[in-house]
């Protein structure tokens, strides 16, 4: 079963809705038990960091999370800040994360850069992934930016005065720094693709 995180500052509806598009059935996710039978996980990401990791630790989603994508290699996408929180710190609230992958989260630049970025932007996929995902142009509205460490983590690049890592991708975990749910056909192509492949 299809599992979306449903927290305090998440936008789990809109990522249902885009799920029931494609013709798969998902269920709301809210306390680790909810979790049980995750054939994948994704969590939707509105907000800022610092609340999202509150919600998830009050919830006690965050060990759950860790359990089932960590130790039991549940696929598992991040949207957005769902991305960002899948780091060890974020600038945004100086807020410790999960710490799945190596790296950072750093705010633009807002004296180069209209910040947040918010509209459409190229994505170029860079490293191949069960995901055939095909470069295309996807919704943005972020303020921050993840910097892996390991250069192998990036999966898509766009660009917003530097290039910066658009998705990322280590063995089951996922993640996109747009919103899927909020990027047409494209959006909905590379969902399909997640989806299929768990």
């Amino acid at each position: 079963m299809i599992k979306i995180i449903d927290y305090k500052a998440g936008n789990a509806p809109s990522v249902l809705h885009a799920v029931e598009r494609l013709g798969f059935t998902a269920e709301f996710a809210s306390a680790p038990d909810g979790l049980k039978n995750a054939s994948c996980i994704i969590l939707p990401g509105v907000g800022s960091a610092g609340a999202t990791m509150d919600s998830l630790y009050d919830s006690g989603l965050a060990d759950a999370l860790s359990d089932f994508v960590i130790q039991k290699k549940i696929p598992f996408l991040g949207v957005c800040v769902g991305l960002q929180i899948l780091f060890e710190h974020s600038q945004e609230d100086d807020s410790q994360c999960l710490g799945w992958l190596k790296g950072r989260v750093t705010r633009f630049d807002s004296g180069l850069l209209r910040v947040p970025q918010m509209g459409w932007n190229k994505v170029r996929f860079v490293n191949d992934t069960p995901i055939n995902a095909a470069d295309g142009y996807f919704y943005f509205v972020n303020s921050y930016y993840a910097q892996p460490e390991d250069p192998d983590d990036i999966w898509g690049v766009a660009r917003y005065g530097d290039e910066f890592a658009a998705a990322v991708r280590r063995d089951n975990i996922y993640g996109t720094q747009f919103h899927i749910e909020k990027s047409g056909e494209a959006g909905l192509a590379l969902l399909k693709g997640f989806l299929t492949s768990c």
